[in-house]
């Protein structure tokens, strides 16, 4: 009987430690996506807005299409574009997808990606504006633009501080809303973004002029080492996606055309 006793305790301790072995060789699980906090306004039709209470447009499918390639998951981020902005500079936010020109005063704060697209700072009226049609016709005439905006900067420096008087806000929709009701003489923006929203919704602006100036748009990084390697894995997937063809067709899916060519305005 003790020697049965034996033979069973055996057997089990054998079984047992088999079992520890098989859970010790067994595989681990794929490794879980990385996070990445991007920062959209929800409000900037076609680049980032929401859609049956999803956030979706050409900026916001670039960048989740680049997560995606990375195994990042995108936690997205909504405010008005100075807060935006706000929480990048305070490391809130990781980067924004939401027409972030590259300028000087911005690349003295961050690293920008390539290009992934280009707009021109456009101005436009009430069609009923009939005396205003060129970008001269609007000195003395107040002009509306969104708190934050690089179009702000554009503005002034063709105008000078006293051409035009400026009158900002805190979202897209509210300046264009002055600039439809003529509480205002005209609203500044992306011509493409502009072209989009007139067509989409067939609202009575006309273009005043040519763009004021045409800037390159990029996502921002922290001047860090998390901040680096984003940037370089960002400008790596943004060349295959431009090589592929899928940037472009992105582009013209929002926009009806190539805005991510360096000649579009």
């Amino acid at each position: 009987m003790k020697k049965y006793i034996t033979i069973i305790a055996g057997l089990v301790a054998a079984t047992l430690l088999t079992a520890c072995d098989n859970k010790t060789e067994k595989a681990p699980d794929a490794q879980a996506s990385q996070e990445i906090r991007i920062g959209a306004t929800g409000l900037s039709f076609p680049s980032a807005y929401k859609k049956d209470g999803q956030l979706t447009g050409f900026d916001v499918e670039i960048a989740e299409t680049i997560a995606k390639d990375l195994n990042y998951k995108v936690v997205w981020v909504t405010s008005d574009f100075s807060g935006l902005m706000g929480q990048l500079e305070a490391k809130k936010l990781d980067t924004v997808a939401n027409v972030v020109s590259i300028t000087p005063a911005r690349q003295e704060k961050y690293d920008f990606t390539a290009p992934y697209s280009y707009y021109g700072s456009q101005l436009v009226t009430n069609k009923q504006n009939t005396d205003i049609n060129t970008t001269d016709d609007l000195k003395g005439k107040t002009v509306a633009g969104v708190l934050g905006s690089n179009h702000l900067v554009n503005l002034k420096k063709a105008y000078g501080e006293n051409g035009v008087t400026i009158k900002t806000y805190e979202s897209r929709d509210a300046a264009m809303n002055d600039a439809i009701s003529n509480r205002v003489q005209a609203y500044i923006n992306s011509r493409p973004i502009l072209l989009a929203e007139i067509k989409e919704n067939n609202l009575p602006l006309k273009l005043v002029g040519e763009p004021l100036v045409v800037e390159a748009v990029g996502f921002p990084f922290q001047k860090d080492e998390k901040g680096n390697q984003l940037k370089v894995a960002f400008d790596k997937e943004l060349q295959v996606m431009r090589e592929d063809g899928r940037l472009k067709a992105i582009s013209e899916k929002y926009f009806g055309e190539d805005i991510t060519a360096k000649k579009a305005n």
